[in-house]
């Protein structure tokens, strides 16, 4: 007969194996949560600018929020703001007056540094609204900027400085904006009618992103395409996810373009990695009640390969809804969203607290790190940003079709911002963690240039572990971060050049393909510990 000890240490031990078979990745837990400010309003969409302000709004007819508008100031009887701008450094909360409504509207940072913001629902979805970066600045709104309705529509700063708008619900086509003469009109993409599925959609908020060779890779549903908006045809049809599960809204999984390495190769190579999603019919499924878990697949490929095939990868964690953040050590953190349910209205079921971070360049099944867990529920219209500091930025989170508050609300909308805080920042790393000195914040620099960086160091210098990365900030809405990439730039003759400062060269990007005109947050790492962050704006 066995001992009662071993009877405990039996059963420990399969609960061990049973804890690694279901998360047969999940590593030891990091990073720290901190909760930063009721912000007033629910941060549906979200855009860090330039002097670190972060713009943030919802929908004009959630009714009325918590944060009032300046001078009783009203709109359409609404004197409540449905916008707002968050200072990062102090917290400070200014409202901001947005005129239409801006639910489900898509946007990008214009090479100047100004929010393109586009679309959106009734009377908001052919305005365009922009917003320039200064002080004490508001909205301002252009009628019929436009051509079509744009509702779930996703954009992209291309290498002339335009942004390209792809889609929107019932619009199988794309537009740019601003417009010029030979580009004014509307586009057919049948790419988007052929990954809609009937009754669920399942091909809104496309991702899009710029591929080294200047044509886009456009995914929708469960397959992509690399296209070339310039002659409005298809260059190349990538096959479909293994498995054939929808990964775009409303089965929504989220996507990043993985961090381009070697930008001076003659050809750079690019992947896409994309996450969570639904099985097929989970949508209509959770319409009528019923949550199916969500998918715990990743799939990632390489857009630039002749033969591209997809490689899938298995998550400590089923995720919908959640959001992907390129971190500056070039990892990548896996936030926010739920483990069964759809995007939608009351979609969504048992939230994933736990973030992820993942290691691209760790071997398959070695690549998942779960991190410490917050106490808030992410849910539908959540969204998450990096800032300078290397924190993640997480706000929103409201199932509803209008503010819900308490306990007998099944997720209650959100009204507080919080910072995630990868292990990179923790306090023991201080001396490993550089300070730039020059260049400035907010410097302005050239393509494909050699370009001294210098920056201090308390610690020991590992000269052999220092790279230079370059981050686009995204426009952040629906488990998507429009625009967003990383580009690590390396390091070349890193030297000291005075008791505790050091300087490493670095050659810029070499072309509007690989990195678009525009701001930039360039960190220093050293032994995978990254400064805080420069703006810098490449011309």
């Amino acid at each position: 007969m066995m001992t009662n000890v071993s009877l405990i240490d039996l059963s420990l031990f399969l609960l061990l194996i049973f804890h690694f078979s279901q998360n047969p990745t999940a590593d030891a837990a990091g990073g720290k949560w901190q909760v930063l400010k009721n912000v007033g309003i629910s941060a549906m969409h979200m855009q860090l600018l330039k002097n670190d302000r972060i713009i943030l709004f919802d929908r004009t007819d959630f009714g009325k929020s918590n944060l009032s508008l300046p001078n009783g100031n009203c709109v359409n009887n609404d004197c409540t703001a449905h916008s707002a701008e968050f200072t990062v450094q102090t917290n400070a909360v200014r409202p901001l007056t947005v005129l239409s409504d801006v639910w489900c509207s898509s946007g990008s940072m214009a090479p100047n540094g100004n929010l393109i913001q586009t679309g959106g629902f009734n009377g908001g979805e052919r305005r365009v609204r922009v917003f320039q970066r200064c002080t004490g600045c508001d909205w301002k709104e252009i009628v019929d900027g436009v051509n079509v309705r744009r509702w779930y529509a996703t954009n992209h700063v291309l290498p002339d400085g335009r942004q390209i708008i792809v889609g929107g619900r019932r619009q199988f086509n794309y537009e740019f904006y601003p417009k010029t003469p030979s580009s004014s009109s509307v586009y057919s993409l049948p790419f988007l009618s052929q990954t809609n599925d009937a009754g669920e959609e399942n091909n809104l908020y496309p991702f899009v992103f710029l591929n080294p060779d200047g044509n886009l890779f456009i995914f929708a549903n469960n397959r992509a395409i690399l296209f070339n908006y310039v002659n409005n045809t298809v260059v190349k049809s990538y096959p479909q996810i293994p498995g054939g599960d929808p990964r775009s809204y409303p089965s929504t999984g989220s996507a990043v373009l993985l961090p381009l390495k070697n930008l001076t190769a003659p050809s750079v190579e690019a992947e896409v990695l994309i996450c969570g999603g639904t099985p097929k019919g989970s949508y209509t499924k959770a319409t009528n009640g019923t949550f199916v878990g969500a998918l715990n697949t990743c799939a990632r490929i390489k857009t630039t390969d002749p033969n591209p095939q997809w490689v899938v990868e298995t998550m400590p964690q089923a995720r919908v809804m959640g959001d992907m953040i390129l971190l500056p050590d070039a990892t990548v953190l896996l936030i926010n969203g739920a483990s069964s349910g759809a995007a939608g209205w009351e979609l969504g079921r048992n939230p994933v607290l736990n973030p992820v971070v993942y290691r691209p360049n760790n071997a398959v099944g070695s690549r998942f790190e779960q991190q410490n867990p917050t106490t808030i529920p992410r849910m539908y219209h959540s969204t998450a940003l990096l800032v300078r500091d290397g924190r993640v930025l997480v706000g929103g989170s409201n199932p509803h079709d209008k503010y819900e508050f308490g306990n007998n609300v099944l997720f209650s909308t959100e009204l507080r911002l919080e910072a995630f805080s990868p292990q990179y920042l923790d306090a023991k790393y201080a001396d490993l963690r550089p300070t730039i000195i020059a260049p400035l914040n907010q410097a302005k620099i050239r393509y494909g240039i050699k370009l001294a960086v210098q920056f201090s160091l308390t610690g020991t210098l590992a000269t052999n572990s220092v790279y230079l990365t370059m981050v686009a900030p995204p426009f952040s809405t629906h488990s998507f971060s429009m625009n967003q990439r990383l580009l690590v730039l390396g390091a070349e003759n890193v030297r000291q050049v005075g008791p505790t400062t050091y300087q490493a060269q670095v050659t810029t990007p070499p072309s509007g393909n690989l990195a678009p005109s525009g701001f930039y947050i360039l960190y220093v790492v050293h032994q995978q510990i990254p400064s805080e962050g420069i703006f810098v704006q490449i011309l």
